[in-house]
């Protein structure tokens, strides 16, 4: 099965445990993020084109890492005229693991939640050593 996702603005065609770096969105890592803006989905010859979003269907995806993009400079120079303007960016980004595409109005499941418990309780291992 796979979906075609609006986020930040892009469209991003996804299938399960596809992993993308999309604009910032808000989350730690490990929580999983439900993206509602599902453009279409389907599974071979089967499948439903929203107007503008496919009523019901949902993206479940875990947030694997929060980080920056490269520097990207723009450099403006004007010949003999003494002029130049420099600015950079680095655009915010997200990276994300598909986990589940929902249909229906379906609630994802906690596998991510089940995840990231382990990695508490053993924190709190060391800690009361």
């Amino acid at each position: 099965m796979f979906a075609v996702i609006k986020a930040g603005g892009k469209q991003y065609r996804v299938v399960a445990d596809d992993v993308l770096k999309i604009d910032r969105i808000a989350g730690e890592v490990g929580d999983v993020v439900q993206l509602g803006e599902v453009l279409a989905a389907g599974e071979g010859e089967k499948i439903s084109l929203g107007l503008p979003f496919v009523s019901g269907a949902t993206v479940a995806a875990e947030i694997v890492e929060q980080s920056r993009g490269e520097k990207v400079i723009a450099f403006k120079k004007r010949r003999r005229q003494n002029s130049r303007r420099k600015r950079g960016n680095r655009a915010l980004l997200t990276t994300l693991r598909i986990t589940e595409i929902l249909l229906d109005g379906a609630k994802p499941s906690k596998k991510a939640a089940a995840k990231k418990a382990p990695k508490a309780e053993a924190a709190a291992a060391e800690a009361g050593e």
